[in-house]
């Protein structure tokens, strides 16, 4: 799957745990009717993608759904979902749907020839 939109916010890496377990988030803007501001985390060696990247970027990330299920003390299961990035790759700003404007006038060249003058090559 993959989410498209513009960086909000980037978080720095951080470090959990004995075993050194890395994560980093960073939230996407996505660029629709109703804009949905979506955190994504990378984790480990993943951590380091978005080190190019910068707040207002428009970019483009590849992403797993994950899920898991746990028990508190008390018996009771809870399930919990999370967005994991494994690509980021810049794109271009959205393309907008709008004619380009038109030159003007002036920046048109008259044809060859007398303007008044029509050509009659017809065969009948």
């Amino acid at each position: 799957m993959e989410l498209s939109g513009k960086i909000k916010w980037i978080d720095e890496t951080k470090t959990y745990g004995s075993n050194g377990f890395r994560k980093r988030e960073v939230v996407i803007t996505t660029e629709e009717q109703y804009p949905q501001h979506i955190m994504v985390e990378f984790i480990q060696d993943k951590c380091d993608l978005l080190n190019s990247y910068q707040v207002g970027q428009n970019v483009k990330i590849g992403i797993n759904l994950r899920g898991r299920e746990w028990v508190n003390p008390e018996g009771e299961t809870k399930f919990f979902n999370s967005i994991q990035g494994w690509r980021i790759e810049a794109s271009e700003a959205t393309i907008s749907s709008e004619m380009p404007p038109m030159p003007p006038p002036s920046s048109f060249e008259p044809a060859e020839g007398n303007p008044n003058e029509v050509e009659d090559d017809l065969p009948f």
